[in-house]
């Protein structure tokens, strides 16, 4: 198999979240497919690999920018969000 249909597209990556996780839906109905050929399910299974890797991309860069509202002396005050780590 080639590297070169694992690498993400600059078509792809230019998708939104909703575009990517919309086709990545597509992808997954034509897995599906019984009567679906080796080789087409082998580009989609890539090409789905690949949609997953952008979206969680996507959502990680968002998380990055997510406040967290806390009430601090009666006010609401806005802190980034911050990710705990598994090994804390």
């Amino acid at each position: 198999m080639s590297k070169e249909k694992n690498k993400v597209t600059r078509e792809e990556e230019e998708l939104s979240f909703e575009q990517a996780l919309a086709r990545l839906e597509e992808v997954v109905e034509k897995l599906e497919q019984e009567d679906l050929p080796l080789e087409e399910a082998i580009d989609l299974f890539q090409e789905g690999m690949r949609l997953s890797k952008i979206s969680a991309a996507k959502l990680d860069k968002v998380e990055q920018k997510i406040q967290i509202l806390m009430e601090e002396n009666g006010e609401l005050k806005a802190r980034p969000f911050e990710l705990k780590e598994d090994n804390e």
